[in-house]
């Protein structure tokens, strides 16, 4: 059975990324959760307001940094309330259609966030590495 976080993220941008940052990872993965739940956050005020200009921000923010983290179903949820945000602006109409997507926004953003979590403790099991059937980060230093 396929593993069902591979739908959430896709891992080999997460491991590409990872990679890129070496040293500075971790950090960098601290810095889009505190603004995936700020920018969240905003975009469930915005809803709420009903402020279309409200969106678009936080939005276009989220989306462009669960991409870099290979979360491409979360940006592509931000994106399309991006979007809807932006066209709203233009016909001066708030996008009531876009209720049940941001209603999906903050599940997603957390088991997104969820899934980072794991992969990122040093306590958790990892799933295999690619090439390397088997290897576990618990395997280290065992003969």
């Amino acid at each position: 059975m396929p593993d069902e976080s591979n739908a959430i993220v896709d891992w080999t941008v997460f491991s590409r990324t990872r990679a890129e940052l070496g040293p500075g990872f971790v950090r960098i993965l601290g810095y889009f959760r505190e603004d995936g739940e700020k920018s969240v956050a905003r975009i469930e005020e915005a809803m709420q307001r009903r402020d279309a200009t409200g969106l678009v921000i936080p939005a276009h923010t989220l989306k462009s940094e669960a991409r870099q983290f290979g979360a491409e179903p979360l940006g592509e949820l931000a994106e399309e309330i991006e979007f809807a945000g932006r066209r709203a602006i233009e016909m001066r109409a708030f996008p009531d259609d876009l209720i049940p997507a941001a209603a999906r926004l903050r599940p997603l953003y957390e088991q997104t966030m969820e899934l980072f979590e794991k992969e990122t403790n040093p306590l958790v099991e990892r799933r295999p590495v690619v090439g390397r059937s088997g290897a576990h980060n618990q395997d280290f230093g065992r003969i």
